[in-house]
């Protein structure tokens, strides 16, 4: 025998099958069918389908840039915070690069760590860097950025 009830949850309908099933005694035994959620069975939710290895590490690890990422604005960063760095919006990872100042003719090694932002959008950079490319620190100066 089957009853299929219907019950108003929080958010929508839920549907509860109870079925009496005899455990060899006297006693009955119930069971209840648990809701399916809305994305569909579940089933990667419950750990019933392993994921791919490969596909969770690829969404762990953020895709490094490579080669010349572009030029920039760049503004004096925070000068307490020691380093050479360029926090700019090129990059959607933290890696190692280097940046060239064409005014002085200058490369410096910096790293580069990411921010939010359209690509076009200014950097910002270390006093540190800034020193070593003989920018001032006072302008605006275009830097080059290269990853790698």
């Amino acid at each position: 025998m089957r009853w299929i009830m219907l019950c108003v949850c929080g958010f929508g309908l839920a549907a509860c099958d109870m079925v009496p099933q005899w455990a060899g005694g006297d006693r009955p035994v119930t069971t209840v069918a648990q809701p399916v959620d809305d994305a569909g069975s579940g089933s990667e939710a419950d750990g019933d389908t392993p994921l791919d290895d490969d596909t969770e590490l690829e969404a762990a690890e953020p895709e490094l840039s490579t080669g010349t990422l572009g030029r920039t604005v760049a503004s004096l960063g925070n000068a307490a915070e020691p380093g050479l760095w360029l926090k700019t919006p090129l990059v959607s990872a933290e890696q190692a690069g280097r940046v060239y100042y064409p005014d002085t003719n200058r490369t410096v090694d910096v790293t580069l760590i990411p921010i939010d932002g359209p690509d076009t959008a200014g950097s910002r950079l270390s006093l540190a860097a800034m020193q070593a490319l003989g920018a001032p620190l006072t302008g605006l100066p275009e830097v080059d950025v290269f990853a790698g």
